[in-house]
């Protein structure tokens, strides 16, 4: 059975998904982009989209009951890869106990910004 993952204290979806959905016992969210939920704003720079980016993983991990620690698998999307090296100090201060990972660069992102993350945390 399928259980939908709904949180304000992560940007909502904008287009026809969930935030996260809940499966056995696992959370599968769907990819997070630097959208502040209370203001609906994307900070400038990839630090700091990046850091939004993980905030908003965090918030749906706990409204699913669980955290980032137990993240199994993330894929990383980031539009310019001469980012890679500052992402990663984002990313690492998160994902402490280092689940497999996937990151490529991409074309372009929704609302144009520079990163999105999703991942697969347990229960």
């Amino acid at each position: 059975m399928l259980k939908k993952i709904k949180t304000s204290k992560a940007a909502a979806a904008i287009g026809p998904y969930s935030q996260g959905v809940c499966v056995n016992n696992l959370l599968f969210t769907s990819g997070q982009i630097p959208i502040c939920p209370q203001s609906g704003e994307i900070p400038e720079g990839i630090e700091a989209q990046a850091k939004q980016v993980m905030e908003n993983l965090k918030a749906i991990a706990e409204a699913a009951g669980t955290d980032l620690s137990k993240t199994v698998k993330t894929t990383c999307y980031l539009t310019d890869m001469s980012h890679f090296a500052l992402f990663n100090e984002i990313y690492a201060q998160y994902f402490t106990e280092k689940p497999a990972r996937s990151c490529v660069a991409v074309k372009e992102l929704p609302r144009n910004v520079l990163v999105e993350v999703e991942a697969i945390i347990i229960i």
